[in-house]
């Protein structure tokens, strides 16, 4: 379940509450805690998807110009 950040101060980056979310969702999946893999192993195999999708929409955002006027798309 997502976490949202309201609470901490801005200068943490744009998709600071996306990357967290997307960690502690490859800590606690049983990728890692019953196979023993890494948390990157489990993220190319495709666990967590909707997060890794939403946290790379965060990313892309950041360079599209459109986003200059419309602004960043809120998580």
């Amino acid at each position: 379940m997502p976490r949202y950040y309201e609470d901490k101060p801005k200068d943490y980056g744009a998709c600071a509450g996306l990357k967290e979310d997307l960690g502690a969702c490859l800590l606690q999946s049983d990728c890692v805690l019953k196979e023993g893999k890494t948390p990157r192993q489990c993220l190319k195999e495709g666990n967590c998807k909707a997060l890794k999708y939403s946290f790379f929409e965060c990313k892309r955002s950041m360079l599209d110009t459109r986003s200059r006027f419309r602004g960043r798309k809120g998580y």
